[in-house]
C-alpha cells in the first residue's frame, strides 16, 4: 500500500512551539515499521513555523510575512534534522521536498515533481514534504497542510490518506465543548450537513481545522483514495489502522 501520512504542528510541537520529543519519536519508529512491512511512506510534514517560534524564543505565532517567512527557515533545518537523525536509526532515507501552490499548476514542475517522488519511492526512500513557507504568499502558496497532503496523495496515486490531529475523528459537535459528541466512524459522501460540523482553525501554532480536513477528504474521495482523520498523540493507532481495526474516521473513495 502507498500511503501518505500528514503530521500538524499540534502533533509534533508542544503549545511552546518546542518539540514533542517523546511523540515524533513514537511517530519516525512507526512509519519505519510501516515501511520495513513493506508499505510506500510519504510524511506530509507541518512544524517548520512552529518550531522556528519555539528556537527564536518568540511568545507568539507572527502575524507579520517576513517574521513568519524567517521562523519558517529556521524551523525547517531542525524540522528535517530531526527527522534525518529518527528514521537514520531505522536505517531510512529521507529526502526534502518543499512545494507551492504553483508548483500544481504549473504543468511541466508538476510533471518533475511526480516523477522524483515516483523516482525516490522506487529507491526506497522515505519523502516529506512540506509547503514551502519561506517563499510562499497569498497567490503561489496552498495555505494548509491538509490541503497539500491531498494534493500529493493524489499526484502520487496513493492508497491512503492518514491525517495525525490533535481530535480523533470527525465528530457530531465539537468534543471539546460537547460531552455528547459522538464520533463518526465513517463516511461516504461530504454533505452539507458535514460541512456544518468543521469549525475555524486549529491550534494557535497551526492553520489546520476540520473545515481544512474535509476538503482534503473530498479531494481524495474523488480521486479513488480513502482518507482518515486519526489521533496524532497516540502515533501507534496507525498500527491498528493498517490491522483493519476501526479507529478514526475513515472517508472512503468513491470507487468503493
Amino acid at each position: 500500500m502507498r500511503v501518505v501520512v500528514k503530521v500538524g504542528t499540534s502533533t509534533l510541537a508542544h503549545p511552546t512551539g518546542c518539540l514533542n520529543i517523546r511523540r515524533v519519536e513514537s511517530l519516525c519508529r512507526v512509519l519505519s515499521d510501516l515501511k520495513n512491512s513493506g508499505h510506500e511512506v510519504i510524511l506530509v510534514s507541518s512544524g517548520a513555523i512552529g518550531m522556528g517560534i519555539g528556537k527564536l524564543s518568540l511568545k507568539e505565532r507572527p502575524s507579520d510575512i517576513p517574521t513568519k517567512q524567517a521562523a519558517a527557515a529556521v524551523g525547517q533545518c531542525e524540522l528535517m534534522y530531526t527527522y534525518d537523525k529518527l528514521f537514520s536509526e531505522y536505517n531510512h532515507t529521507v529526502a526534502q521536498i518543499l512545494l507551492t501552490g504553483s508548483d500544481f499548476r504549473h504543468e511541466d514542475r508538476y510533471q518533475n515533481f511526480k516523477n522524483t517522488m515516483r523516482r525516490l519511492l522506487e529507491l526506497d526512500v522515505l519523502p516529506i514534504i512540506n509547503e514551502n513557507d519561506t517563499i510562499a504568499t497569498d497567490e503561489i502558496k496552498v495555505g494548509d497542510n491538509d490541503t497539500l497532503s491531498a494534493m500529493v496523495a493524489v499526484s502520487v496515486e496513493a492508497d491512503r490518506l492518514v491525517l495525525l490531529s490533535d481530535i480523533d475523528g470527525l465528530y457530531t459537535a465539537d468534543p471539546h465543548k460537547d460531552p455528547n459528541a459522538k464520533l463518526i466512524e465513517e463516511v461516504r459522501a461530504i454533505t452539507p450537513e458535514l460541512l456544518a460540523l468543521a469549525g475555524g482553525e486549529g491550534s494557535a501554532l497551526g492553520t489546520g481545522g476540520m473545515r481544512t480536513k474535509l476538503h482534503a477528504a473530498e479531494l481524495c474521495m474523488a480521486d479513488g483514495c480513502d482518507m482518515v482523520i486519526l489521533n496524532g498523540e497516540n502515533p501507534a493507532l496507525l498500527y491498528d489502522l493498517f490491522d483493519g481495526k476501526s479507529v478514526g474516521t475513515l472517508f472512503y473513495a468513491k470507487s468503493n
